[in-house]
């Protein structure tokens, strides 16, 4: 089972944010990611054993955030492949992130976390888009959850109710 955590996008932000991608959509040759797909990462676990997944479900079930989870997305950004909405960096969110890796058990990955919403991929170079940096929503996370990605589809197995938000 291939799976990860998330905090789950709002209607009124995912509709900002789908806007947002019909404007930029004639202007690249991208995958853009289908609207009701995006959310942001707070653990990729990767492959898990299906035998100890309520194991896992338990662990994070103990994951509790140190103070409300306030998320900001404020403007556009590029990796070579990868155009995303940016997340602006937060204290809580970094730190939820940290709980949730230090319940699952398996060692962190070498960067910082990095929160982000990945609008689209693609195999070549993602090409400059200008967009002004405005503020495009901002929304308190309830709670997060655990996904199983598979044949292109994300399930939602279970969600988490963050205590402090």
């Amino acid at each position: 089972m291939r799976l990860f955590t998330a905090i789950d996008i709002p209607p009124d932000i995912r509709a900002a944010l789908a806007t947002l991608v019909a404007r930029l959509r004639p202007l690249a040759k991208l995958t853009w990611v289908p609207v009701e797909k995006l959310h942001i990462t707070t653990k990729f676990i990767g492959e898990w054993p299906e035998e100890r997944l309520d194991e896992l479900k338990r662990a994070l079930a103990s994951v509790k955030a140190p103070a409300p989870v306030d998320i900001v997305i404020r403007g556009l950004d590029r990796l070579p492949r990868v155009l995303y909405a940016a997340v602006e960096p937060n204290d809580a969110l970094t730190a939820l992130a940290a709980a949730t890796d230090q319940a699952v058990g398996i060692p962190a990955e070498d960067r910082a976390y990095w929160a982000h919403i990945t609008l689209a991929r693609t195999r070549k170079r993602v090409p400059r888009i200008h967009f002004e940096p405005a503020k495009i929503g901002s929304f308190r996370a309830p709670s997060f959850a655990l996904y199983l990605s598979a044949a292109g589809k994300y399930t939602k197995l279970q969600e988490f109710p963050l205590s402090n938000s």
